[in-house]
């Protein structure tokens, strides 16, 4: 099997572009796969690849872990087909799990203002970072992959815009709010600070010691629950996904276009922008649950 993976990972990245996490996601996934079947992914049948999803439910593994699981089997199968190297696909009669899509956690504008509020408070390198970082995933809904991996030459200029390369290798205009170019530029005139020891310039924005020689999305995620600590509010609230959530929620309340918010995010599919709509629907509901005349119950 080994030959064979390496040639769809290799696949993936040239012809879809796909992360280094992607790539190592399938790899993972369907290295589970083949330690499962006695056969191997190439000789398995349908009957066998349908006992590992039986088997994945009964451990109580999530149904999105299935349904992820069996679209890398099915896009693997495709692989060998399109080459040559299998006469059929045995995952093709194979049916996805039913998912109930959760609605992603989501911060009150409130919250957010309280974030900003205690990240602007210290005036140290590292506050003034951190109030960059934050002002920025705000502002634009980058990821945070996008964020910390952002070249320095994307804010050369004093413009009210970036440009962005996101997921599949596509770029995106990301524009900037007031606040969040004065952050970056107060920022700007300390970012030697960070540069790692005997090192005089660097390539990112946001440089540091890691193996990448950019501040790294774990480091961002542990920066942003220590702030919600000090702002007085619960860590596990509080993470850069969240605070993209937030972006685009809070957008959408305001009144922007569902299409403006898809592009502005980076979704190649209207469907995924699509949940913060179900946000605002259950934020209604329970808005009418809680005044409405007759959601009042005698007693």
């Amino acid at each position: 099997m080994a030959r064979y993976l390496e040639n769809f990972l290799e696949m993936l990245m040239a012809e879809r572009g796909a992360a280094a996490n992607t790539i190592e996601a399938y790899r993972r996934d369907l290295l589970d796969i083949n330690g499962f079947l006695s056969s191997g992914l190439e000789k398995a049948d349908t009957h066998q690849l349908r006992q590992y999803l039986v088997a994945l439910e009964k451990e109580g593994v999530k149904a999105s872990t299935v349904s992820r699981r069996l679209s890398a089997m099915r896009q693997y199968y495709r692989f060998l087909y399109d080459e040559g190297l299998a006469e059929d696909d045995p995952s093709g009669k194979l049916e996805s799990p039913k998912l109930q899509r959760p609605l992603p956690k989501m911060l009150s504008e409130d919250e957010v203002d309280a974030l900003l509020l205690m990240a602007h408070q210290e005036k140290e390198p590292e506050n003034i970072r951190l109030a960059c970082l934050l002002e920025l995933l705000y502002a634009s809904g980058l990821r945070v992959s996008e964020l910390v991996s952002l070249p320095y030459s994307a804010v050369l200029r004093d413009q009210d815009h970036m440009l962005v390369m996101g997921k599949g290798q596509k770029e995106r205009l990301v524009p900037l709010s007031v606040p969040a170019r004065d952050a970056l530029a107060a920022y700007k005139t300390l970012r030697g600070w960070f540069f790692p020891k005997g090192v005089d310039d660097s390539f990112y924005l946001f440089p540091s010691n890691s193996k990448e020689g950019h501040l790294t999305r774990q480091r961002v995620g542990q920066l942003l629950k220590k702030l919600a600590v000090n702002a007085g509010l619960e860590p596990k609230k509080v993470s850069p996904h969240v605070l993209r959530h937030a972006f685009a929620s809070h957008l959408l309340n305001r009144g922007a276009d569902l299409r403006v918010v898809q592009q502005l995010l980076g979704h190649a599919d209207i469907s995924t922008t699509q949940i913060y709509t179900h946000i605002q629907d259950e934020q209604l509901m329970k808005l009418v649950q809680a005044v409405h005349p007759l959601s009042k119950q005698d007693t």
